[in-house]
């Protein structure tokens, strides 16, 4: 099934926030989003960039935080950071405000630019999305989902960490059903999922929001 997702200038882009926890599969949900056309933009290689040497969201970190956050080479320590706002909510608290602010006008811009190339549809992969504000920027949110088990084999698997710390940083993130009390739509991906079935269930979510597209531009 082939989606028309940019071209001539249209009225309106339909944007699409798309979020869940760490071992969902959200990423993989994105290469396949991608693969159909749909400009998809990852906040996580957002942060990284606002984070960088010499940008003002560092800048601002460093400012809160100390300088014990910065490598010798000035760039951002993650895991110091980690370590800081790990037991103090208000520290993470301030961590996100500070960071949330940079990655959404990142996103806003982003968004600008798909909207001047034409498209019809773009794509905000944000693991915090709800805890940013921007599902109230977006027209519809889809969530990725499965279960804390296989959530926790995907994560030992890809990050090479213990079980034990694996279940510690789903324990402290948002369950299924937040997920599926919030988003509009869902995509379950279950342990054993295949593409296709993950491509089937992405395509009746993407018919359904070109669906709505096209009756926004009546």
């Amino acid at each position: 099934m082939a989606f028309a997702v940019c071209g001539a200038m249209d009225k309106k882009m339909k944007v699409i926030g798309l979020t869940g926890g760490s071992g969902a599969g959200k990423g993989f949900v994105s290469e396949l989003l991608r693969g159909k056309g749909i400009p998809v933009l990852d906040t996580d290689q957002v942060s990284r960039a606002v984070c960088a040497p010499g940008e003002r969201c560092l800048n601002e970190l460093a400012h809160a935080f100390g300088t014990g956050i910065l490598n010798p080479d000035g760039s951002y320590n993650r895991s110091r950071m980690a370590e800081i706002v790990m037991n103090d909510g208000n520290k993470r608290r301030m961590l996100n405000r500070i960071t949330h602010r940079h990655i959404l006008c990142a996103c806003r811009l982003w968004l600008d630019c798909r909207r001047a190339e034409g498209c019809r549809m773009a794509v905000i992969d944000a693991p915090l999305l709800f805890e940013s504000g921007f599902d109230r920027e977006c027209d519809a949110v889809i969530g990725v989902i499965s279960s804390d088990r296989t959530r926790t084999a995907r994560i030992i698997s890809r990050d090479g960490i213990s079980e034990k710390d694996a279940a510690k940083r789903i324990a402290a993130q948002k369950n299924n059903q937040f997920y599926l009390e919030k988003c509009d739509e869902i995509i379950y991906n279950e342990e054993g999922c295949t593409r296709e079935s993950l491509l089937l269930q992405m395509e009746g979510i993407l018919f359904r929001l070109e669906s709505s597209v096209e009756e926004d531009m009546r």
